[in-house]
């Protein structure tokens, strides 16, 4: 599983989670919502400043965003 992925299925797990559409999130983490969308479709890489911010809006830490689910960790 690439970091693209990883980065995708967490967003979307923890912003579901939290009970956010994406244009809430977005909202609050001051990102377009097309964005997010594709950072839900691995289609974009995302910076650590982005990183950053979508983990503060949705309360967990930015290495939250990139761990690999256990059984996909080499």
């Amino acid at each position: 599983m690439d970091i693209r992925h990883v980065l995708a299925a967490n967003l979307r797990q923890f912003r579901k989670e939290a009970g956010l559409s994406q244009e809430e999130l977005a909202h609050r983490a001051g990102i377009d919502r097309t964005y997010i969308s594709a950072l839900e479709r691995s289609v974009y890489a995302a910076g650590i400043d982005v990183v950053d911010r979508l983990a503060k809006e949705l309360g967990v830490e930015a290495a939250d965003l990139l761990k690999a689910p256990a059984k996909h960790r080499a």
